[in-house]
C-alpha cells in the first residue's frame, strides 16, 4: 500500500500535469461550444501523444445522464486545441 511517505513524487507531478492539461482542454471546449443547460462536466481523456477525447456530459439527474457531444482532439505542446473532429461550433 502506498502512503504519502513512499509515493513517487515524479508520478504525482505527472498526474498533476495531466489533470491541469485536461482542465485546460475542457475549458476550451466549453468556451467554444457554450454552456448547455444540464451540463454536468466535460470529461477529457488522454489517448496518445497529443491526442485526447472530450465528452460533454449532461443530464437533469443521475438517471438521465448522457454524452451530448464527443470530440477527438489534437493539442499543441501548450495544450491549445489545434484540431477537432467533429469541429467544435457554438451550440449554446
Amino acid at each position: 500500500m502506498l502512503t504519502a511517505q513512499n509515493r513517487d513524487p515524479h508520478q504525482d507531478v505527472e498526474q498533476h500535469k495531466r489533470e491541469t492539461l485536461n482542465a485546460l482542454i475542457g475549458e476550451q471546449v466549453l468556451r467554444t461550444l457554450g454552456k448547455s443547460v444540464g451540463l454536468l462536466k466535460v470529461q477529457v481523456r488522454w489517448l496518445w501523444d497529443n491526442c485526447h477525447r472530450a465528452h460533454v456530459v449532461v443530464g437533469k439527474d443521475a438517471s438521465a445522464i448522457t454524452v451530448a457531444n464527443s470530440y477527438f482532439l489534437r493539442v499543441d505542446g501548450d495544450g491549445i486545441i489545434v484540431e477537432s473532429n467533429p469541429k467544435i461550433t457554438k451550440q449554446y
